[in-house]
């Protein structure tokens, strides 16, 4: 939802403030539920106004498989062509493990709080 505080797909919370989105995933992100992630996190990234941030707030999120971090790869993708940033905030150890373990950790910019 762009211009304030609202719900993106169920189990999923998008704010936005000024130039800033912040994504919020709460549960569990398996395949059933990626879909509704990628959509929560494009529409962030390609709304109108364009924002020039989109954080992903991780801290509510208990479980990430490969069809999530899927969503984040492809989300990194599209804003190195588009200079706007991706960032993930707050991540629990299991996906913290799961960036350690896929190699891909080093490509994300992780700040340990989400803006807002």
């Amino acid at each position: 939802m762009r211009g304030g505080s609202g719900t993106g797909s169920p189990g999923i919370e998008v704010e936005t403030r000024g130039g800033t989105a912040v994504v919020r995933p709460y549960g569990e992100m398996d395949i059933a539920r990626a879909d509704g992630f990628r959509q929560a996190v494009f529409e962030a990234l390609t709304g109108e106004p364009r924002l020039s941030d989109v954080v992903v707030d991780l801290q509510h999120l208990v479980f990430c498989d490969s069809s999530g971090l899927n969503v984040l790869l492809d989300a990194r993708t599209a804003v190195a062509a588009s200079g706007q940033s991706l960032h993930l905030a707050a991540p629990r150890r299991q996906m913290v493990h799961l960036l350690e373990l896929t190699g891909t950790k080093e490509l994300f910019s992780i700040d340990p709080a989400p803006p807002f």
